[in-house]
């Protein structure tokens, strides 16, 4: 009782403008983790979806040495007068000639109806973020959510995104050449495959409608070359991580999905990222119900290509 006492007396110390409060990954409540290493201050930045501001929505970052205690949160992105938003979702943070660049999903009124990936920048990687892209990067009259950066061989950027079930019924992950700014998708959707090519995937109902479900891509090359994706899904039980596979190695694909995924216990949303040591490890969300969503850490150990999660401690 008396650390949940400390816990909250912190958070209203910063939202009155006081120190942000220390906190374990048990305190955060955020969906959709992504940790960001920033090697010479030696801190890792985790952004998700979850934290409104005392003053309104926006995206917070906490910030932590050595992945154990947290201090925050603190406001990353906080909107610019005259946009609004159904939908704050899912920030990813990447670094890039010396600035940083958030791709998120919004759901902008009276701007659209549609969910749409933007993608903003920053100097510093606790922001403050602003829009980048003049408008969605992802197709004008698609649900789209969930944009992720991806360089290819040649050193091109992409944006792999997922078209939404809610419009294809059959939840489709498609990417897309971003322009070399970074600022809006260019050329044609490529699909890459559609949710239920995974043999474990189930229909989810959400209101009265039942569908496929893409969620959370984030693509991740081996040092052998070859590439893979996490992606989430459901299936039997609830909510899952999942691994495809690309078997030409390049985003082309085509992809092929294992048989299984690699997290069955209602939780995703996935990245992966290395320590300062150089160990890998995958973030993602669990439970996936709310209010009880926290980010989770596993050490990942691989088998040729496949990767198996293990218990992570420092």
């Amino acid at each position: 009782m008396l650390l949940a006492v400390l816990i909250l007396t912190g958070l209203l110390s910063l939202a009155g403008g006081g120190q942000a409060a220390m906190l374990r990954l048990d305190d955060i409540h955020l969906r959709d983790p992504f940790i960001l290493p920033v090697a010479e201050e030696g801190k890792y930045y985790l952004y998700g979806t979850g934290w409104t501001p005392p003053d309104g929505p926006g995206f917070a970052v906490y910030i932590s040495r050595d992945l154990v205690t947290w201090e925050g949160p603190q406001a990353a992105f906080k909107p610019p007068e005259g946009f609004a938003s159904y939908d704050y979702w899912a920030p990813e943070v990447h670094r890039h000639g010396g600035r940083y660049y958030m791709l998120a999903t919004f759901r902008p009124t009276p701007e659209g109806s549609v969910r749409q990936t933007r993608v903003l920048v920053a100097d510093r990687p606790e922001g403050p973020f602003r829009f980048h892209s003049e408008g969605p990067a992802t197709p004008a009259d698609w649900f789209c959510l969930d944009g992720t950066l991806f360089w290819d061989e040649a050193n091109k950027p992409w944006m792999v995104y997922c078209h939404e079930w809610v419009q294809t019924v059959d939840g489709e992950m498609r990417a897309q050449r971003l322009t070399e700014d970074l600022r809006q998708c260019t050329g044609d959707p490529l699909l890459l495959f559609r949710a239920s090519e995974a043999p474990w995937c189930r229909t989810a109902r959400f209101g009265a409608a039942d569908g496929y479900i893409t969620d959370g891509p984030f693509l991740h090359r081996l040092p052998s070359g070859h590439l893979l994706m996490l992606w989430s899904s459901f299936g039997e039980g609830g909510y899952k991580q999942a691994v495809a596979h690309s078997q030409s190695g390049t985003i082309q694909g085509p992809w092929f999905q294992e048989p299984q995924p690699i997290f069955e216990r209602d939780g995703g949303h996935g990245m992966l990222f290395r320590t300062f040591d150089g160990t890998l490890l995958l973030t993602l969300h669990q439970p996936n119900r709310h209010p009880e969503e926290r980010p989770r850490l596993f050490r990942v150990v691989m088998d040729g290509n496949r990767l198996h999660l293990g218990p992570w401690g420092p």
